[in-house]
């Protein structure tokens, strides 16, 4: 069968969500498949918001503009009321529970929480957030293998950061392990 997700994560600039989308872009590449990785945020550097769509297929990716979505992973209020409508039925809504005022309320697509912001606090390091809430994703959807992000995060990391490639997996391990259906 045929895989193609279309993904779509978005939140505040900041919270490591093109750096998200760039490493399971890159992932891809590791594991031969097709990827498209887009980019888009407003003109602030933080705390605007900022979301990236990427498309991870086994075949030719005929357009990265897409309208709809099979997974939505969502950061921030905002995003959930811009793309929770834009979930295809029988998708996936991702969400972290932290500044969430009003949770998801869509019956036809399956919803998980995930607490990566009080994990990465836990873990005493903010910036892991974002492999925490990777570690989730690729347990609900496995668009690619842990190794294949192993080996995506050597070639996106500059070298000086590679000493911190275990902590990234230990995050994506944690993300994995506490990523809840609703």
């Amino acid at each position: 069968m045929i895989m193609k997700k279309e993904i779509i994560i978005s939140g505040f600039g900041g919270q490591g969500v093109l750096s998200m989308g760039k490493i399971l872009a890159y992932s891809g590449l590791m594991e031969d498949k097709e990827v498209t990785w887009m980019p888009a945020y407003g003109p602030e550097q933080r705390g605007g918001t900022a979301n990236v769509t990427v498309i991870v297929s086994d075949e030719r990716i005929s357009s990265p503009i897409l309208s709809t979505y099979d997974v939505a992973i969502v950061l921030n209020q905002p995003s959930l009321d811009k793309f929770e409508p834009k979930i295809k039925p029988g998708g996936i809504l991702i969400y972290d529970g932290y500044g969430i005022i009003n949770p998801p309320r869509r019956n036809d697509i399956t919803v998980y929480r995930i607490d990566a912001m009080d994990k990465a606090a836990e873990m005493k390091n903010s910036k892991v957030f974002n492999m925490i809430v990777l570690g989730g994703l690729l347990k609900v959807c496995p668009v690619v293998s842990t190794d294949g992000l192993n080996k995506a995060l050597f070639k996106s990391l500059p070298e000086r950061h590679h000493h911190m490639i275990p902590l990234n997996m230990e995050a994506v391990e944690a993300g994995m392990n506490i990523i809840e259906k609703q």
